[in-house]
């Protein structure tokens, strides 16, 4: 490293990303003695040979994070030089996302079973408003309605009658007064 006292920049876009001033530390060799013993069931040559590959292995993941940061900065460039913008991003993802969901299995599936429901709701509804509806027929038709609707009628052609007799005459036309005005609604 350069020096004990560098400064580490925690928003740098390369954050977390070995440098090559980083792969060349030195291991602690009191740390390395002490796993001498292999795990069970491996020789030392086999538990070097794993090591081997587990280093060369870590080594590749840094040159892909690297490669990958070296991309995305590219990619941010030339979105930059072409005017998209990270809304024009989202808007693409959220319609392709939408697109893939309604193609699913599951969603068809799904819109196919609301549409039955709905069906046979408003089938339901349907049966339900028809019944209501002879009913309300029926009982129109039967002797205690037709009774009431009698005294409802009796009772408005009283209270017709007689404020048709507390005006004086003013505003009901010749002959209005002498009989009951003839109303055929029930109520």
């Amino acid at each position: 490293m350069e020096s004990a006292s560098q400064d580490i920049n925690l928003n740098s876009p390369n954050k977390g990303l070995l440098s090559d001033s980083m792969t060349d530390v030195p291991v602690d060799n009191a740390a390395a003695s002490a796993r001498t013993c292999a795990p069970e069931g491996l020789t030392l040559a086999e538990e070097e040979e794993l090591r081997s590959e587990l280093a060369k292995v870590e080594e590749e993941i840094g040159t892909l994070r690297q490669v990958l940061a070296a991309k995305e900065r590219h990619c941010g460039e030339l979105k930059r030089k072409l005017g998209l913008t990270p809304l024009d991003g989202l808007k693409q993802n959220l319609s392709k996302s939408w697109h893939d969901v309604q193609v699913s299995n599951a969603y068809k599936k799904t819109q196919e079973t609301l549409s039955q429901a709905g069906q046979k709701t408003s089938a339901a509804l349907s049966n339900v408003g028809s019944v209501i509806s002879r009913k309300l027929g029926d009982m129109r038709n039967s002797a205690t309605f037709k009774s009431f609707e009698d005294r409802v009628g009796t009772i408005k052609s009283r209270v017709v009658g007689s404020r048709e007799n507390s005006t004086d005459g003013l505003h009901s036309p010749p002959g209005a007064g002498d009989k009951p005005p003839q109303d055929n609604a029930p109520f």
